[in-house]
């Protein structure tokens, strides 16, 4: 019986969560590094973005929708949105009983990666206001300049599949060419949703701006939590299942495109 346990447990899916369609470019990255891992993800796009939400909105969402992943029974839990582990990590460590692993701006690698000594980063704005913003910069920006930017209205550009219109790329542009103007040199992706505009970003900054995102690090800090607790799924490919607050049809439209491979979405059950 201790043996059927324990592999039941180890083949059960990892559970994200996201705003909306951010968080894809997490499972990527998990997807690359742990293959046969399955996953569960729930984009909570009927609240998108979550960037301009109240800290006790995020904090009650994200409760609600690892709550619902917990009844999927996943192993543990990925925030796949740095709003989200900034507004709710705490609070589902407290009271979740499953690991819980979360996101950070990249302020540490960024900091050791510029040569001119500027960084600038690009945030929602409810991460430019967070607690855990302000600790990254006392413990890693303290000797470079970082140059910290609000972004309004790209992420619904991105909720949208629109990664490179005219409009998009005026509002990218207006946002990094002041942080370029003062001599920055290394960009920080501070929303999981941002990865996403790296082509159009890496046009308008080119190539020799370094842009520094953080889900291949989510990866590997996931490996080495379900290695510790002996919770790594037997080799195999693991299998994907979605769910939307918003419109199915629509999410999975936007989601197939940004994964490119078709996929099927399912509504999120009120809650």
């Amino acid at each position: 019986m201790r043996e059927l346990a324990f592999c039941t447990v180890n083949t059960a899916p990892i559970g994200i969560f996201d705003s909306g369609v951010g968080g894809l470019s997490v499972l990527r990255e998990i997807r690359a590094a742990l293959p046969a891992e399955s996953i569960d993800y729930v984009a909570d796009s009927a609240n998108a973005p979550w960037g301009d939400k109240p800290p006790g909105f995020v904090r009650d969402r994200g409760l609600a929708i690892s709550r619902f992943l917990v009844a999927q029974g996943v192993k543990a839990i990925v925030i796949g949105s740095n709003t989200g582990t900034a507004g709710s990590a705490d609070a589902l460590r407290s009271a979740l009983s499953i690991p819980v692993v979360g996101i950070e701006p990249g302020i540490k690698p960024a900091a050791s990666a510029t040569k001119t000594g500027v960084v600038g980063a690009i945030v929602p704005a409810a991460v430019s206001e967070s607690d855990r913003l302000a600790s990254l910069l006392d413990r890693f920006g303290s000797d470079v300049k970082v140059i910290i930017q609000p972004v309004p209205g790209l992420v619904e550009h991105i909720e949208e599949a629109d990664l490179d219109g005219p409009e998009l790329r005026r509002m990218v542009e207006g946002y990094i060419r002041p942080m370029l103007d003062a001599g920055a040199d290394t960009i920080v992706l501070g929303s999981t949703h941002y990865v996403f505009l790296i082509p159009v970003i890496t046009e308008i900054a080119g190539a020799h701006v370094s842009l520094i995102e953080t889900g291949a690090a989510v990866a590997r800090q996931l490996a080495r939590v379900l290695d510790e607790r002996g919770l790594r799924a037997p080799d195999g490919g693991g299998r994907e299942r979605f769910w939307t607050s918003g419109d199915p049809k629509q999410s999975a439209r936007v989601i197939s495109s940004l994964l490119g491979r078709p996929v099927t979405v399912e509504k999120l059950p009120a809650r």
